[in-house]
């Protein structure tokens, strides 16, 4: 049976205009590169705004991420940053909402989480995740359920999980009436686009 990419088929019409997504990631000391490779693949995929590399992250430009990224480090926006704390307050003046994925106790449940549109997605190291000063300078600390006997995800596979349910929060809130797009307790909606700096793409 031939494999048509997705856009080609009916489904896509729900996605139509959603591109680029309102919602950056931030990667902060991972260390592999098959894994900054496997994020910009699914960054791709979900038509993330932007990629940002901090610390010891390495670069799309590698051989190694190119492996597991396969084309999507050509297509994918990147940034490497000197300063992950400059960084951090440069997007919340332009209006990001700030999430650090950790599996703290006053994290909130991915699927609770109401994110306010744009999100910067902080990702941190594949063994210590991100340090407490880092975790500090999120407005929300968001954890996925975990239900068995692990406590954590991949930290490439957790970036996929939330990236998509950010898409689909995304638009379920594109859907809703104009009313509820504002309603306090529901998701906020994104009228303009994020400012964005000179990109590697």
């Amino acid at each position: 049976m031939e494999r048509l990419p997705f856009l080609a088929t009916r489904g896509a019409e729900a996605y139509d205009g959603i591109a680029p997504l309102p919602v950056c990631a931030l990667l902060h000391d991972i260390r592999s590169m098959y894994n900054v490779g496997a994020i910009l693949r699914t960054a791709d995929a979900a038509a993330l705004a932007r990629i940002y590399l901090s610390g010891i992250c390495p670069l799309p430009s590698q051989p190694g991420v190119a492996k597991t990224a396969l084309g999507a480090e050509h297509s994918v926006e990147w940034r490497q940053v000197d300063c992950l704390f400059t960084q951090i307050t440069t997007l919340r003046q332009d209006g990001f909402q700030i999430a650090a994925l950790e599996t703290t106790p006053h994290a909130v449940d991915l699927f609770d989480w109401k994110p306010q549109f744009p999100v910067c997605l902080l990702l941190g190291n594949e063994v210590d995740g991100l340090p407490a000063d880092i975790q500090a300078t999120a407005d929300v600390c968001v954890r996925i359920p975990m239900l068995g006997m692990k406590y954590s995800l991949n930290v490439a596979t957790a970036a996929g999980v939330v990236m998509y349910e950010l898409l689909r929060k995304y638009r379920v809130l594109r859907e809703a009436p104009a009313e509820r797009r504002t309603h306090p307790d529901g998701l906020p909606q994104w009228p303009h686009g994020p400012h964005m700096e000179e990109s590697h793409a």
